[in-house]
């Protein structure tokens, strides 16, 4: 069974703006709407390291 959902173009902007900004996984999952696995997948697609959780 596939999670997997497509992502805007609108979505991956504000992913990397986060990501660029240092807000963790799950702020960004809550942020995105989306689970913590699928924001963390997009992010390596991406060759982006999220900001580690405190």
């Amino acid at each position: 069974m596939s999670t997997e959902t497509q992502w805007s173009l609108d979505a991956v902007h504000a992913l990397r703006e986060m990501a660029r900004e240092g807000l963790t996984l799950p702020l960004i999952s809550l942020k995105l709407k989306r689970p913590v696995d699928a924001v963390a997948a997009k992010l390596a697609e991406l060759g982006i390291t999220p900001a580690a959780s405190p």
